[in-house]
């Protein structure tokens, strides 16, 4: 987190971009393991990128100024 300046969000916008770019980056490895037949490895990085994408809408979610929320929540 960085410090945040007078009226702004005490939440580092820059997090949320860098978490959605490792969503990005396991989401493609995920899809070359499944095209290689690598299900076990494609599961796991399947698993990140929903990990790393949670991340990041919960640090935009708390940058909005409407809290976080946990995985499966509606």
């Amino acid at each position: 987190m960085s410090i945040p300046e007078a009226g702004t969000s005490p939440v580092d916008i820059d997090e949320a971009g860098r978490q959605l770019e490792l969503a990005i980056h396991d989401a493609r490895v995920a899809f070359d393991c499944i095209q290689l037949g690598d299900l076990d490895r494609a599961h796991t990085n399947v698993i990140t990128a929903r990990t790393a994408a949670d991340a990041a809408e919960n640090l935009l979610r708390a940058a909005l100024g409407g809290g976080t929320h946990q995985p499966g929540e509606a």
